[in-house]
């Protein structure tokens, strides 16, 4: 059966980004199982209660099948090796993670991996990335998943789209990983932090 997840940060008694999450979960509906009548995740999700930063996991197939609560920390990344796995592909926000699970395995003594795709690099385990070569901030035309947190940023115009060979990197400054839960700028480290463990998956 397929499932599929959304992550929403709830702070300050809100839920943020809800309209994205929305259309993200409602297109993976429709491509899924095809006529289907929207849901939306204002009737399910509950944020008044949480105060503090709070991620809000949703379980979902046709209908909406699970809502969690949990305590966010942010876990520091100061290190990547990115890994090659020209199959990856999470287009759709899946509840299975077993391939993300077996990436970040390869990560060595990084605290993350940045997923490499047909040479192109994409997504951290759990984030989008975005690097600065100077003049802009530039986020990978192909990322594993289209996140919500990166289609805000892009609409905003504070960020870019590019192809970017995971040999180049090292010729960008600094990269930002940012999702649903982490905003842009929290999470910050030089590309010299960034090594290449080359083995295809």
């Amino acid at each position: 059966m397929c499932r599929f997840i959304e992550t929403i940060r709830i702070e300050g008694g809100r839920a943020w980004n809800l309209d994205l999450h929305n259309r993200r979960m409602n297109a993976t509906r429709a491509a899924v199982w095809g006529g289907v009548e929207p849901l939306r995740l204002e009737d399910v999700i509950h944020p008044g209660g949480y105060a503090g930063r709070t991620r809000c996991r949703v379980v979902y197939g046709r209908e909406v099948e699970q809502v969690e609560y949990f305590p966010y920390r942010i876990r520091p990344v100061k290190s990547l090796t990115m890994v090659d796995c020209d199959e990856a592909d999470y287009r759709y926000k899946s509840a299975d993670r077993s391939l993300l699970d077996r990436l970040f395995a390869l990560r060595g003594a990084a605290d993350d991996v940045l997923i490499v795709r047909r040479g192109l690099i994409t997504d951290t385990s759990i984030a989008n990335v975005a690097l600065w070569d100077g003049t802009g901030w530039y986020t990978p035309s192909h990322p594993l998943l289209c996140g919500t947190r990166r289609a805000s940023l892009l609409a905003q115009g504070v960020l870019a789209e590019r192809d970017i060979p995971a040999t180049e990197v090292g010729r960008y400054q600094k990269m930002r990983l940012f999702n649903a839960m982490i905003p842009f700028g929290e999470v910050e480290l030089p590309c010299a932090a960034v090594s290449y463990h080359s083995t295809n998956s």
